[in-house]
Formats: C-alpha cells, structure tokens, sequence
C-alpha cells in the first residue's frame, strides 16, 4: 500500500469538490478523455497535443503523473489533498478505477473515488513533513519518513512502522526545486502567522488595517460584545466607513450561530471584518452573505495574502510580528 500527495487544482482551490465528491481528479483540460491511453509516450504525446504552451521538460512531467494516476494508483492506496482554508490534509483511501467523468470537477474530469476517512492539521506534523509535502508535482508518492508522520497523527501513536521507501518524484523528472516559490512561501508565512499569539494576531490584523490607511483602536482584554478592533479613517469611527473586526485564533470553523452574534448590535452602516484561522463553515459564509449589514469572512489564507500583497506599507509593529525577507527571483 503506498501514500500519495494529490493537489486539486491551482492553489489547492478544488479541495472541497474533492472530499464533497468522494473523489480525486484531475486532467489536461474540461473535456480530454485520456483514461484508455495504453503508454507513458502516448500519455506525453497528447500532453503536448493538447496544451501545446508547455515546455518539453513539462510535457515529460505531466504526462508522467497522469499516467501514474491511471495505472500506478492502486485500490486501497492512501490519498492526501491539502486545503489551504483549513490548512488540513484529507486523509483517504483509494476505492476505484480512474474514470471519465464530464463535470463533475471543473477542469478536471478524470477522477478516482475515494473514501475519505480523516483530516491532519499540517501544524501537527514535522517541519521536514511539511516540506515534503509541499513539492511541487500534481501527484506524488509521499516519502517514507513522512509517511510515518503522517500516520502517527492519523493514528495517534507515537511511532508508525510500515512506511514505503519511496522516492517523490519521477526520476526522469528533473523539476525546478523553484517553479512554485510563492505557492511555498504563502504556507511558511502562514505558518509563521498561526504560531502566534492570541494577542498578537489581534495587532497583526490591526497593523494590516492601517496599512490600508485607517486608524485603529484596539479593545482592552474581556468581554468586548463582539468587537476586537474599530478601524475608521478618522480613528474615532466618525467618518464612515466603520469597520467593526473580531479576531478568532483557534484550530475550529466558525460557525452561522458565530456570526449571527457578531453582527447583532452591528449599525445599519458599518462594515464588519470577521478573521478566523481556523476558517469558516459554509453555514457561516451564507450567514454572512445575507446579513443587513456588509460584512468580510477573511481566513487564514487570505490575511497571508493581504498581508504579502501590503507588506511595504506595515508600520514598524506589523513587521516585527511577521518578518519577511523580500527575494527577487526570474519570473
């Protein structure tokens, strides 16, 4: 039995039409059917048919993993997909034959079923096991030692025995240890924001406020009826728009009955900015949607990304809870 790394589309955006669906997948494009490809070549020949603006080393790649998708995968292998909202592994096994399977999955409808039987928070998992698991290939087998990890937090035991000794990537593969650079740093970063404290998420998020260009005051410690940060332009909330922010740092989704206390007292015109690293049910995105008043789910992934793309405009504070290097890299 062997363990493999999927990733469900770009920026793992797919994850929950993985598990939702009971399958992994994936594809060239929204209509190629190419599960009766009977050869490796045949499998890159029509890679490099069907998205001809791939360079010669990523035909080799590609056609390489679909290939494996369709005859190296086996019934009862172990599968994980990572979803980045979340930041967990789904954690399942293999139970079908790769199959056609026209919209099922947007762009992606080769598929295999799956049984999906846990979830792994990456944070409990080793640093090495992290990096292994964030290479850059579609589909890989997971290596032996983090195989190990992977199963200690699944079964809980401390050590696991078993693993394979495989490689993570095709030998005639020679990828570009780079290709996804920022894929990588957005989850270091995210790493590194989660594994602050309550306290300092609380002026992270603020610091990102102003470095939009508002002023913002934070609430003491105790109950605050629903608010942690006011940002306004003027820094009293006189000028509108207000933004009302509650700040939740834990490992859970938030939930509708979550949000329906944090917009209660809410004013007709205020704005309200809800953080949660743990993410949000999707009870809680429709609770949201629907309210009178404008209000923002952000997750974890997306402060990372709001906090990248403003990084040249955080104070002094923002930057001491979150250093970043910046490296130029040809594009």
């Amino acid at each position: 039995m062997t363990m493999w790394k999927i990733t469900s589309g770009r920026g793992s955006r797919l994850t929950k039409e993985f598990v939702e669906n009971n399958v992994v997948a994936v594809g060239l494009d929204d209509e190629t059917d190419f599960t009766s490809v009977t050869s490796r070549e045949e499998m890159r020949a029509l890679v490099a048919q069907r998205v001809p603006s791939l360079t010669e080393k990523q035909v080799i790649v590609a056609g390489s993993q679909w290939w494996r998708f369709l005859n190296e995968l086996q019934i009862g292998d172990e599968v994980l997909v990572y979803e980045p909202d979340t930041r967990n592994y789904h954690f399942g096994e293999i139970t079908g034959p790769a199959r056609f399977e026209l919209g099922l999955i947007p762009e992606l409808p080769v598929v295999r079923a799956v049984s999906w039987r846990t979830e792994v928070p990456r944070d409990a998992l080793e640093t090495t096991t992290k990096n292994s698991l964030g290479a850059v290939l579609t589909l890989f087998k997971v290596p032996a030692e983090a195989e190990i990890d992977v199963k200690r937090v699944v079964t809980g035991e401390k050590e696991t025995v078993g693993a394979n000794d495989t490689e993570d990537v095709d030998a005639e593969a020679d990828l570009d240890p780079f290709s996804d650079i920022e894929g990588l740093a957005l989850e270091r970063v995210k790493d590194r924001i989660n594994a602050l404290s309550w306290d300092d998420m609380q002026e992270l998020v603020a610091a990102l406020l102003r470095a939009l260009g508002y002023r913002t005051s934070i609430s003491a410690a105790g109950p605050d009826r629903g608010k942690d940060i006011i940002a306004s332009r003027d820094g009293f909330g006189f000028e509108r728009p207000r933004i009302v922010v509650e700040v939740k740092h834990r490992r859970g989704q938030m939930g509708s009955q979550e949000i329906r206390s944090f917009l209660g007292g809410r004013h007709a015109d205020d704005r309200g900015l809800y953080v949660s690293t743990g993410g949000f049910t999707k009870d809680a995105h429709y609770e949201a949607e629907r309210a009178s008043t404008v209000t923002h789910l952000m997750s974890l992934d997306e402060l990372a990304k709001a906090l990248i793309e403003q990084y040249d405009q955080l104070d002094e504070d923002g930057r001491r809870l979150l250093p970043l290097t910046k490296i130029y890299w040809p594009a």
